[in-house]
């Protein structure tokens, strides 16, 4: 089968290589353009187009994928279908009916739960035990398309947004060669979504990280989990930000100690009250600095009992 493949992150990258290495051709991949990063603001290639670069494969960045010169390349590769990961763009109707068999999409979530942008990391910040990976058929909604085939996962107790989107990441390639399988027998069924079950899961940003120490105990730390490896959970220290990368729920039913203070040191960190019990923080990452353990924080830092690491400081 003749297949363009759309995708743009790191989380496309082994779905990528996985349809690679099977019997169907790769004629063309699409990804967003180039742009500056880091403090040099160097031109970077977008993970896929690395890949595919290697591999000999074109590559096309249109900056609009209605485009006309974009569309009339695509016309011109007649694609037999387009598998989309994480790509980036809103899809128009004329290109979803572009391939002869359509568009599919791999999402990151148990559709109709999870649908958007950020899906891995708010599964593991609403406490889910189960997420996957679903393919589906793309329709001009944002995750509506008809439901194709799933696979589920287990989200560990510890699992960050990090170490969820690397589980999740190698699962896609298997699952859409599966699916392609399905769909070349003709016994691919298609399973229209709830709407009334779906769930939204907004794209992340910096401000989501700005930790409320008047939530529960159980609620900041799947933050976060959640917001680690980006944009990651903070709070501020003499004025300062705080990352904080790991913690624990300290169960506390002190009612005396002012919430966002500290109020106990131990070997292992130091303990925050929080609305409902507490926050053992284990492992943080003060601005200009490495990150590192809080006992070697510690070691570099005299921190007093009852410190505020709140109000939050914008």
């Amino acid at each position: 089968m003749r297949i363009l493949f759309m995708g743009t992150p790191d989380f496309s990258v082994p779905t990528l290589e996985c349809l690679i290495d099977s019997e169907h051709e790769i004629i063309g991949v699409v990804t967003q353009p180039d742009k500056p990063k880091g403090r040099g603001k160097h031109i970077i290639h977008p993970p896929v187009k690395v890949v595919a670069l290697e591999k000999g494969i074109p590559v096309y960045q249109p900056n609009k994928v209605k485009e006309q010169d974009f569309m009339d390349a695509m016309v011109a590769l007649k694609p037999d279908l387009a598998v989309v990961v994480a790509f980036g763009q809103i899809l128009p109707k004329a290109f979803l009916e572009l391939p002869k068999y359509g568009c599919i999409n791999i999402h990151a979530s148990l559709l109709p739960k999870y649908r958007g942008a950020g899906p891995i990391q708010w599964a593991v910040i609403h406490g889910e035990a189960t997420t996957g990976v679903t393919t589906m058929y793309m329709d001009v909604g944002l995750d509506t398309g008809d439901m194709l085939l799933k696979e589920t996962v287990a989200i560990e107790p510890n699992e960050t947004g990090g170490s969820l989107h690397d589980k999740l990441s190698v699962i896609g390639g298997p699952l859409i060669l599966k699916t392609i399988q399905a769909m070349v027998e003709n016994h691919l069924v298609r399973q229209p979504q709830d709407n009334a079950l779906s769930t939204y899961a907004p794209m992340l940003n910096k401000e989501l990280g700005n930790i409320d120490w008047n939530q529960p105990a159980d609620r900041i730390e799947r933050l976060v989990r959640g917001l680690n490896p980006w944009p990651s959970a903070y709070t501020y220290y003499e004025g300062k930000l705080l990352k904080i990368w790991e913690s624990e729920v300290v169960r506390s039913d002190a009612l005396d100690i002012p919430i966002g203070s500290i109020y106990e040191i131990r070997d292992d960190g130091f303990v925050v009250k929080c609305k409902e019990d507490a926050l053992l923080i284990k492992n943080l990452q003060l601005q200009g600095k490495k990150r590192m353990s809080t006992p070697d924080f510690l070691r570099g830092h005299q921190i007093q009992l009852g410190q505020l690491l709140y109000p939050m400081i914008e």
